[in-house]
């Protein structure tokens, strides 16, 4: 399912026009994203939590250069749904 999608099947059920359930979807998104960037995470109960995980430092190799690199610890965000999603999903 797209963006489009979404859209089109919320404004279908509740009978808002297509134009404001995008700007709440667009809203929504740019409001995680910079909650997840200033490092606070977003929990909504029944559906799952928006969180920022910190990756560590490792070594890699570049395999076109035959050389080892170092990533250095970083942050990546990412998503955990609730018990509840789960169980649907089953």
């Amino acid at each position: 399912m797209t963006k489009a999608d979404l859209v089109n099947e919320i404004s279908k059920t509740t009978g808002v026009e297509k134009a404001a359930v995008l700007e709440t979807i667009e809203k929504f998104m740019e409001i995680v994203k910079d909650s997840l960037a200033h490092g606070e995470n977003v929990y909504l109960r029944g559906f799952g939590s928006f969180i920022v995980k910190t990756r560590s430092a490792k070594t890699a190799r570049n395999i076109s250069q035959n050389t080892t690199i170092v990533i250095p610890e970083h942050k990546i965000p990412a998503f955990k749904p609730a018990k509840v999603f789960m169980q649907d999903v089953k």
